[in-house]
Order: structure tokens, then sequence, then C-alpha cells
């Protein structure tokens, strides 16, 4: 992989500072975009160079019309027209069906599902007129497998990634790829906060649990963020021109 690969493209990456977004935009600095890193919270100081490329932070909530419709248009500005664009962005409530609010549903919906329609919505249409771009959207393989637990999770992400393929439908005759990457188990605060033992989380995730159904993971090893980051960076590279409305699960194989 060249380090320049995407020296003078433009990438907006949401859910910035999560543990798969961070190292996303730290990638695609390395490669030399020009990237516009939005979370919900303030992080390091916009402007800082990372790598051959640049990252600009720009805090957003991707659940809201309002910051939505005018997030595309700052990040246009900081970095230029989009050439990609990566949701990230992820929320986690996990508990059984019977003990779910309201509330934690519509706001798993609102952020993993609804944050995705609206991102790709608005930067699709700049992506359209130009003919090129591309969209990944970071799901879940709780979106392929029945997980105790995770009944809001796994549907958020099952909507977003029938939305990101259904999308891409429509945009491939205009030259803009869209595909998901869905990872499983991965080394991150969302998934060490599901048990109170960090290790313990990542013991039994990769030896699975029967009395949850929660299959065990074939390779070994639980996830990096980087293994993910990878595959995203992949799928919007050049490497991948032939590549969309796809599925590449990241998860050493639990979901079999």
């Amino acid at each position: 992989m060249a380090a320049d690969e995407f020296a003078g493209k433009a990438a907006v990456v949401t859910g910035a500072r999560g543990g798969i977004g961070s190292v996303v935009v730290r990638r695609l600095a390395d490669l030399g975009a020009s990237v516009v890193a939005v979370d919900r919270t303030p992080g390091p100081k916009a402007g800082t160079a990372q790598g051959n490329g640049t990252v600009v932070e720009l805090v957003a909530d991707v659940t809201r019309p309002d910051e939505v419709r005018g997030l595309v248009r700052r990040a246009e500005e900081a970095a230029g027209p989009l050439d990609f664009l990566v949701n990230a962005a992820g929320v986690l409530h996990s508990g059984p069906v019977s003990d779910c609010t309201v509330e934690e549903w519509q706001e798993t919906f609102a952020v993993n599902a609804l944050g995705v329609f609206m991102m790709s919505q608005a930067a699709a249409a700049g992506m359209v007129e130009r003919g090129r771009g591309a969209i990944v959207t970071v799901a879940s393989n709780a979106a392929r497998i029945a997980r105790t637990g995770m009944a809001a999770y796994a549907a958020s992400k099952a909507a977003a990634t029938a939305f990101t393929r259904c999308l891409g439908l429509e945009l491939a005759p205009h030259g803009v790829r869209c595909n998901v990457v869905a990872p499983g188990s991965t080394d991150t605060p969302m998934l060490t906060g599901l048990w109170e033992d960090a290790e313990e989380a990542r013991r039994l995730s990769v030896q699975g649990l029967a009395s949850g159904y929660r299959p065990g993971i074939p390779t070994g090893r639980v996830a990096e963020a980087e293994d993910v980051a990878d595959a995203v960076v992949f799928l919007l590279s050049d490497r991948a021109r032939q590549i969309t409305l796809q599925t590449l699960v990241v998860d050493g194989g639990a979901s079999l």
C-alpha cells in the first residue's frame, strides 16, 4: 500500500473518537487523505497533521437532521469535495428484550441506522454530481446471527446494512460504491464494557458462551481495531473499484 495512496482525497469519518473510528481516521491520514473526524464530543485540536495527510475535527451529532445538513458543507470547506464517507458512529445497549426501554431502542436506531441514512444521503449528493465516491458503513456480524441481550443493536445494524446495500444499488450508475464492514468481537471499549472484567470479555469472546448462544472465534483471537480499519480502507481504495453492495465480515469466522 503506497504511503500516498489517498493523497488529494477528502474523507469524513463519523464516530471518530471510537475504538474503530479513531483508527480509520489515522489509517486514512497516514495514506495522505484530508480527513474530517466527526464525533459528538470534542477531541484533539483540529488541524493536527497525521502522517502524510491532515485531520480536522468537527463536533456534530449524526442523529440531528439540522446538524447533519450543515456538516457536509463544513467538511468540504475544511477538506475539499468529499471522496469518502465512513459511517463508524455506533452505540450499544445490552440486555434482554424484556428490559429494553423505548428510549434505549430509539437511541440505538437513531445513531446506528438513522445517522447512517442521513450522513450517507448528505454525502452522496455531491458524490453523484462528481461521478465518483465510496461509502463504507461499519455494521456488525450481529446483523447476521441472533444473540441474546443484543436485540436492539443487532436490529439497528441489520437496518444499516440493508440500507447501505440499497443505496449502493441506486448509486452504482453514478460511479459511487457502497459497502459494509461487519466486525465481530473487537478489542474496543464497546466490547470490554459488556463485562466487568475486560480480560474475561476477551476470553469469553474467543471461547464462546453456550448458555448465551454466543459462538466462539475459530481463529482464536479477538480482532484489533486495526483489522477492521484495514478492511474499511481496502473498500475505499481503487483496489476495490469493482466491489459494491458487499458485506466484508471481519470476525475470525465467528459467524460461520
